[in-house]
This record gives C-alpha cells, sequence and structure tokens, in this order.
C-alpha cells in the first residue's frame, strides 16, 4: 500500500508529508482548496505527464516522493524463473507473460534492479522549473516510463469522469474478463491470433495481381544476377583503389625508389658511393678496435645488427623499384572495375557488404516469389488448423465469460439497488459476428476473431421496469453512470490486485442518503484494499479510517496549500461544517451521530465477518469511537 506521500513545492503545496494508514483514507475540503493536487502528484510520481507548470512559482524544482510497503514483494521475487548467466530472465516478456498482478511488479522490480530494501518501493519524481524530469526508484535513475508501468500494479485511479469508460463499449470485455478472471487466459489467445493474423497476411501479399508479382521477379533475377556476376569481395574496394594509386604514380615511384636504393647502396655504375659505403668503412674501424680492446665488442656487434637492417632495407628498395612499372592496361581493368563497383554501390548499397546483403534479400524475395504456390499451400494448411486450435481455445474462453456473465449482471444489480437502483436491470450482451474468414466456434460456425477473442462485449441496461434493455453508453445519465462504475468497482475488488485505489469525487451526482451507502460500499472495498477518497459529502466522510483536510493558507502573502490529519474532534467539526456550512451546536450533533452511526455499522460488519468465518469478535468498539465516545 502507499505508505507515505511527501510533496514539495508542487503546484501551491509548499511541502507536506502524509503518512497513510490502511483501510479507507478520506480527504475533504472546500473546493479548490488542493485536494486533486495531492492526487495530481501522485500521478506524477507514478509516470503521468506533467511540465513545469507544476512547479511552484519561485522555487528550483517540484518533488515527489511516495513510499510503497509491499511485505509481499521479496517472496514474489525469489519465485520467479532464475537468471541466466548474462543477467537476463530466462522467459522473454516476463513481466507481461506472468499471470498475476503481483508477479508483474516482482518481475519489472528486478528487471530493472530496484530491489533496494526488498520489501518498500520509494518511487521519487523531480519535475524542474526549465520542464526537465528525473525518477528514481529505490536511489536508482530509471526512465519515466518505468514509473508508469510500475504504477499499473500500483495504485489504480478513477478520476473525475474515470466511469465514463463505462461509455465506451470496447472497454467492457476488459472488465468482464477482470470479474471472470481470465485476462491471463486472454493474453495467451491474443499471441497466438496475432501470430495467426500474420499467416493471412502473408497469404495476401503473396496472392496480389500476376502479372505484377511477374514485373518483380524479372526486377529481382537482373539484380541478382548483376550483383552474382560482379562476384564482389569484402574489402575489394580499398585493394582497387590503393592498386589504382600505386599504377597511377608509377613513374614518380620508380624514379624515388631508383634514388632512395642509390642514397642507400651507391649507383648502379659504381661511381657514387651510398650510405652503407660509409658504414663499411665505419665497420672495418670498430673491427681494428675491437682487435685490440675487446671491450668495444658490443658496441660492434649493435653496429653490424643495425647495419644488416640498413643493407635489407636496400635490397627490400631494389627489389620495390623492380617490381614498380608502368602498366596502363593494368590501370584501365582497375578503373573499369571501379566503375562497376560504384554504379553497384548506387543501386544497392553504400558499401559491398551492404550490396552482398541486398544480393542475399533479393535472392530470398525471388525465390519466394517462385516458389509461391508451394508456400501458399503451406499458409493455408496452417490457417486452416489455426481455424479450429484458435476456434477451440476462444470458445473455451467465451465459456467461462459468458458464465461469469450471469453472476456479474446479479452482482451489479444487487450493489446497483444498494445505490438506489434497485428497479434497473443489468445485462452483459455477449455476442459473436459470422466471419468467413474467421475462426470456427464451438458449434462449428466461421465468427470473426481479435486479440480479444470472439466475443464482442456490450453492457446493457434497463432502467426503468417495462424498458428493454438498451445499450449503456445510450441511456445511462451522469449520475448513473458514476453509480454503475462504483458498483462494478465494489464487484471487481476480489479479482483486482491492485493494493491502493483513489476515487477522486465519486460522490458526482448522488444524494445524501445515497452517500451514506456508497460510503458503506467504500468501507466495505477498503477490507481488502487501501481506498483513498475525496469526497464533498459528509455521509461518505463518516466511513473514513483516517481523515485529511485540505485548506488553504496565505503566508507572507503566498497561498499554500496544508494538509492535516484529523482527529476525533476535528472530524466532528469538518463533518458539521461540511453538512450546514456553519458549525452549530445542532450540525454537531448530526455530525456525532454519522460518525457514530458509521462506526457502528463498520463493528456490526467485522462482527457478522467474524461470525462467518468462525472467529470470536472481541466485541470492542473502534479505537477512534471510543475517543468520542469517552
Amino acid at each position: 500500500m502507499l505508505h507515505e506521500l511527501a510533496i514539495t513545492d508542487f503546484a501551491i503545496i509548499q511541502a507536506v508529508r502524509l503518512r497513510f494508514t490502511g483501510g479507507l483514507i478520506i480527504f475533504t475540503g472546500e473546493t479548490g482548496a488542493g485536494k486533486s493536487i495531492v492526487l495530481d502528484a501522485i500521478g506524477a510520481v507514478l509516470g503521468e505527464r506533467v511540465g513545469a507548470d507544476v512547479v511552484r512559482a519561485g522555487a528550483q524544482r517540484a518533488v515527489v516522493e511516495a513510499i510503497f510497503a509491499l511485505p509481499w514483494l521479496p517472496e514474489a521475487i525469489a519465485a520467479l524463473p532464475t537468471m541466466d548467466g548474462e543477467g537476463e530472465a530466462t522467459t522473454e516478456n516476463e513481466a507481461e507473460a506472468h499471470p498475476d498482478a503481483r508477479g508483474r511488479l516482482a518481475a519489472l522490480v528486478r528487471e530493472f534492479g530496484l530491489e533496494g530494501d526488498g520489501d518498500t518501493l520509494i518511487i521519487t519524481r523531480e519535475i524542474a522549473a526549465t520542464g526537465r524530469s528525473t525518477a528514481r526508484v529505490n536511489s536508482r535513475a530509471v526512465p519515466v516510463n518505468v514509473l508508469a508501468r510500475l504504477g499499473t500494479y500500483l495504485v489504480d485511479v478513477h478520476g473525475q469522469g474515470a466511469h465514463l469508460s463505462l461509455l465506451h463499449p470496447d472497454q467492457h470485455v476488459n472488465f468482464l474478463d477482470r470479474y471472470a478472471e481470465t485476462v491471463a487466459l486472454r493474453e495467451v489467445l491474443a499471441t497466438k491470433v496475432r501470430a495467426w493474423q500474420t499467416l493471412s497476411r502473408e497469404i495476401a501479399t503473396l496472392r496480389r495481381d500476376e502479372r505484377e508479382l511477374e514485373r518483380r521477379a524479372e526486377l529481382l533475377r537482373y539484380q541478382v544476377d548483376e550483383i552474382t556476376t560482379a562476384d564482389l569481395h569484402p574489402g575489394e574496394l580499398a585493394e582497387l583503389e590503393q592498386e589504382r594509386t600505386v599504377l597511377a604514380n608509377a613513374e614518380r615511384l620508380g624514379e624515388t625508389a631508383v634514388l632512395a636504393h642509390s642514397l642507400l647502396a651507391g649507383s648502379d655504375d659504381g661511381e657514387t658511393n651510398g650510405a652503407l659505403d660509409l658504414l663499411n668503412q665505419v665497420h672495418r674501424a670498430l673491427s681494428d678496435l675491437a682487435r685490440i680492446d675487446g671491450s668495444v665488442d658490443p658496441t660492434l656487434a649493435a653496429f653490424d645488427e643495425q647495419r644488416y637492417q640498413l643493407e635489407d632495407i636496400a635490397a627490400t628498395v631494389r627489389d620495390y623499384r623492380e617490381r614498380v612499372e608502368a602498366n596502363p592496361a593494368r590501370l584501365q581493368e582497375v578503373e573499369e572495375r571501379l566503375d562497376r563497383i560504384t554504379r553497384l554501390r548506387r543501386k544497392y548499397g553504400a558499401t559491398i557488404d551492404e550490396i552482398l546483403a541486398y544480393g542475399e534479400q533479393a535472392a530470398a524475395e525471388l525465390e519466394g516469389i517462385e516458389h509461391r504456390d508451394e508456400r501458399i499451400a503451406d499458409l493455408e494448411a496452417q490457417i486452416a488448423r489455426g481455424r479450429v486450435t484458435l476456434g477451440h481455445d476462444a470458445a473455451a474462453l467465451s465459456a467461462k465469460r459468458q458464465a461469469a456473465a450471469i453472476t456479474m449482471a446479479a452482482a451489479m444489480e444487487a450493489a446497483l439497488a444498494r445505490l438506489n437502483m434497485s428497479r434497473a436491470r443489468f445485462f452483459v450482451g455477449i455476442e459473436q459476428r459470422p466471419d468467413p474468414h474467421g475462426v470456427l466456434d464451438a458449434s462449428g460456425q466461421s465468427v470473426a476473431i481479435t486479440p480479444t477473442g470472439i466475443d464482442r462485449v456490450e453492457y446493457l441496461i434497463a432502467p426503468n421496469p417495462g424498458e428493454p434493455p438498451r445499450p449503456l453508453a445510450r441511456i445511462a445519465s451522469g449520475g448513473e453512470t458514476a453509480r454503475l462504475m462504483l458498483a462494478l468497482k465494489t464487484i471487481l475488488a476480489g479479482a483486482d490486485e491492485t493494493p491502493t485505489l483513489i476515487f477522486d469525487e465519486i460522490d458526482a451526482g448522488i444524494s445524501g442518503l445515497t452517500g451514506q451507502i456508497v460510503g458503506e460500499m467504500l468501507w466495505q472495498l477498503a477490507r481488502g484494499h487501501q481506498v483513498i477518497c475525496v469526497t464533498h459529502l459528509p455521509q461518505m466522510a463518516a466511513f473514513g479510517d483516517q481523515h485529511w483536510h485540505v485548506a488553504k493558507r496565505i503566508a507572507d502573502d503566498r497561498t499554500s496549500t496544508v494538509v492535516t490529519e484529523m482527529d476525533a474532534s476535528a472530524r466532528t467539526l469538518e463533518l458539521a461544517q461540511m453538512l450546514g456550512g456553519i458549525a452549530t451546536e445542532s450540525a454537531a450533533r448530526n455530525a456525532a451521530e454519522l460518525l457514530d452511526r458509521a462506526d457502528n455499522w463498520k463493528i456490526e460488519q467485522v462482527t457478522m465477518t467474524a461470525a462467518t468465518n468462525g472467529h470470536s469478535p472481541n466485541g470492542t468498539a473502534s479505537p477512534k469511537k471510543r475517543a468520542r465516545t469517552k
């Protein structure tokens, strides 16, 4: 859960540090006080896009730090597949492939080396006044998109207007799969469907217009032949350019070699001495010295070693002089070869390696065209098998959805009845669409398939008796869709593994009486999750296990948002003001009654749950109630 949140210089918040409990956490305050800013800060630390405008005026940067306590994380990481010698997981896309949300989060933590202290994730987001943003997890720098990936498994934010996702039928299958616990099964099917669709696209490409394919084949034959007959070799270009340089300067090279040799060994006619002649004289002088004084022997040996090297050099220069000669015919051949390679480079690649690679690709494509009939037959066989196997898998997924749709509709109607929509009827419409190119369903009919399966899911509702069910997106009002989303969130709670749920003003369009019921439902939801809720209804706020008040304060002509945790007496005053605007004695009594009623209801729920589970409740009230009733 979200254990601690620190916000510095974010919007009009100068500095706040909030330590959260589990259960239902309530935020209240006047409109515009900054309640949504706190949620925006949470969104920022979870990777949402933010700009320099969130930095408090006059500050250099905004900083948001969130500490998540995840006691199960070390065990989940230890249960992951082992790593190979290079530190890579033994399964590809491990985070996406893992069947449960905790395993996916653990895989992401290990993938980016974010283990830290094991059971804690400390996520920090800094936004500079220049707009530059940096992110860290357990003190390790990460890309901002990693925060978003982690946030998917840490917090589910149901912001204002989030219920509008119910108005998009393409989202309905996602809700149904979460309820039916078939998300992992659907993801496996989606991978197979995409591979099958790739085969269909390939066969469509091979069945293009025959004349177009023949024209393409003719071009490919010419290109392959041109590259093959050129008989190119890696490194050949550099060798040819070097040879051309030598041949083009043969006369000058020969003259220079003659000069160098004569300076070393003297002229061929013996009229001019070279350096070696002088060295021979030095050798004789040193030899005379060495015969008289043996201490000169090392000097003579060192001198002779250098003299022998110069003699070798002279011989090499002589050989080079004899080898270099003008060869116009060979120069012409080299020029023609280079010109041919240049033409190929303009067509197929900047280097010989690229030209050869292009030739291999062209040959492979040509072979595919020339043998397309065999490939088409093979693809048709694979597609035919896929129609059966994918149809079987999709039908199994559909059967699970249809079974879950019945219980989901009943659960939704029960939840809606509590939200003053007792006469509404909720339906989960599931249908398949015929498609001659689709897969075979359980009855042998050919139906369309997508990565989500063969089902087209849409929610229908009949708000009033006697009316036929119609698509929810067409007839539900804003208040109704908000309550529908709350009901859906409630029944999805058992399948939702996200530890922290956030509801931003879900009470829009809800009356005070319904607000109490919503508060009860949120508290029930908070028994399995940490639930953070921003509300303006005192009936909802009364069910909070922890209550924060958000207000604006002005100091030194600067406005700041202050967030304060409220004790029992402060809560009574806050609810009294929410009830009547002014905390009169009557309003205070009503507020105290709201809080007592909520506490009594919670105690009853705990007692019933304990009795159902075979435990003996201790019969004591919550600490908050005891503090208020002393």
